[in-house]
């Protein structure tokens, strides 16, 4: 269904950025399962966000726990989470940099999105970049109409140890109280035609991003 191979990376001078779909978690709000393997219009949910980040990063991963099989037809490396008993999205931002620190080790960021969210900016990577090394900040996180999203952000992998401490040691499992730590900063996003952070969450929603795509064929 999807290759491997992304696109070119992102216009700033962070070098390579490893992109990783955050598909750990349970999705009881859903009903179970796997949101991202849902249906959005002609194809799953997930294969709108992978089509939204591939052409940003230079590599492309899914944190995912249970059995891989299911995600084969995406055609992407799929990694479970760093730490046991679904430890939550820190724990899959740690998955991600260990990742990253494993096979491309000149990468020095991941960046993190959730599987469920199908209106992703097509300059997630470019903007969060930007912002962060123009305010000389550790951690970018996004945000949109004055909600953050502390899930979609820029992280760099020489963090790993620290994160792996606060998750296992430190039982740390709030994204907001672990990047607190450090020097954070915020990229707003236009929420123009819709908001690229909408998340489909539930079947409502989903349903609404159905009504919002259907819209704006454009997107």
């Amino acid at each position: 269904m999807v290759g491997e191979a992304t696109g070119s990376a992102m216009a700033t001078d962070l070098g390579p950025v490893i992109g990783v779909i955050l598909a750990g978690g349970l999705s009881s709000r859903m009903g179970g399962g796997d949101k991202g393997l849902r249906a959005l219009g002609d194809r799953p949910l997930l294969l709108h966000v992978i089509e939204r980040l591939r052409p940003q990063v230079d590599r492309l991963v899914l944190n995912a726990n249970g059995d891989p099989a299911r995600f084969a037809g995406f055609n992407l490396p799929v990694i479970p989470d760093s730490v046991p008993d679904f430890a939550g999205p820190l724990a899959g931002i740690l998955a991600g940099m260990d990742w990253a620190a494993d096979e491309l080790p000149e990468a020095h960021y991941i960046v993190t999105v959730p599987a469920d969210g199908p209106f992703l900016p097509r300059d997630l990577v470019t903007h969060l970049g930007k912002t962060l090394l123009d305010e000389d900040a550790e951690l970018a996180v996004a945000a949109s109409a004055g909600q953050p999203y502390p899930v979609i952000g820029l992280w760099p992998v020489a963090l790993r140890e620290d994160l792996r401490r606060a998750l296992t040691v430190e039982d740390v499992h709030k994204v907001d109280a672990w990047t607190a730590r450090y020097r954070r900063v915020t990229a707003t996003f236009s929420t123009e035609p819709v908001d690229p952070f909408f998340n489909a969450n539930t079947p409502e929603q989903l349903a609404e991003a159905e009504r919002l795509l259907a819209a704006n064929p454009t997107l």
